[in-house]
């Protein structure tokens, strides 16, 4: 399709990962293996929480959420990837790119306004617990969860509206796996700068606002623990963060180096490294430190072991 002497791309070059074709098919039956047990792991932390009526609280049911949305993450992305690698093809439609980018931010945010969510059931359990069933009482988590989706969507839909109307008339390869918004404005042939306006202040809002709120969470969290006199308080209260601020940690640790650092210190190879961190890495490594750190889960889980067994 053709506008005057420019021709329009209707479909993108996805080139993967930045290492030679015998690396590649290496690399993606590794991130497959990775997909699988991010799966299963995520699939037993929900299953596990749902079949244990102790874990029926808010904290966990922020967590059964967020088991389910990294799922929903890493299927965005690495199964197109692997797919990709092992057939050879690496062509994404115009579409397909699109709503690519539509999921994959979706769920990006919703893991940070989860782990923000998560933050302040911390924050109310440790510093306000006698006022904890009133403010986190189980409406009230369903309603907030709803209203995250709601805002997630929102988000994401004015992004890939606003990619939507950028011309792409030049080069159609994407230095990456998937479809993200850096690289395919790299592309365009539009003016692209209300879509970086965009990006710096409402993605900025959306993106930042979480991570502000569990630092400050966070330190009336510690503020409040540092009061407690036993040495068993203090542990207990500890232990009861330390699975969601390793989580946190992680998932923001390597996001930031894609979305936060400065524009000259890009490139395809780094950018490709932190993604493949947030997006598969630490998805996968969610369960492991939910299940081998939190004793309720641990016990849940042998529950359900124990039960199969005897059957």
């Amino acid at each position: 399709m053709e506008r005057g002497n420019l021709t329009v791309i209707k479909e993108f070059i996805l080139l993967g990962l930045p290492s030679s074709a015998e690396q590649q098919h290496f690399l993606s039956i590794l991130f497959l293996c990775m997909y699988l047990v991010t799966v299963l792991g995520n699939m037993l932390i929900i299953l596990g929480i749902s079949c244990d009526s102790c874990l029926h609280s808010p904290m966990y049911f922020f967590l059964s959420n967020l088991a389910f949305v990294d799922i929903c993450f890493t299927s965005t992305t690495v199964p197109q990837m692997v797919v990709n690698t092992l057939t050879g093809t690496h062509t994404i439609s115009f579409s397909g790119c699109l709503t690519q980018l539509f999921f994959f931010i979706s769920f990006v945010n919703m893991d940070s306004l989860l782990l923000c969510a998560m933050a302040y059931d911390r924050y109310v359990a440790i510093c306000h617990p006698l006022h904890y069933m009133i403010l986190m009482n189980p409406l009230l988590c369903v309603q907030l969860v709803a209203g995250l989706w709601v805002i997630t969507y929102l988000h994401a839909l004015l992004h890939t509206t606003l990619m939507a109307h950028l011309s792409f008339c030049s080069s159609n390869i994407i230095h990456h796996f998937f479809c993200d918004l850096n690289p395919l404005l790299k592309l365009s042939c539009s003016d692209v700068s209300f879509n970086l306006i965009v990006i710096f202040t409402v993605g900025g809002l959306v993106a930042l606002t979480p991570l502000i709120c569990i630092l400050i969470s966070y330190s009336f969290i510690f503020s409040t623990i540092l009061k407690i006199t036993s040495t068993q308080g203090k542990q207990r209260a500890f232990s009861t963060c330390g699975c969601h601020l390793s989580i946190v940690v992680l998932f923001y640790g390597t996001a930031s180096a894609v979305y936060f650092s400065p524009s000259s210190s890009h490139t395809p190879q780094r950018d490709t490294l932190s993604a493949i961190m947030y997006t598969i890495v630490t998805p996968m490594l969610n369960p492991f430190i939910y299940s081998l750190r939190n004793k309720d889960m641990k016990k849940a889980l042998q529950k359900i072991f124990c039960k199969h067994r005897v059957i």
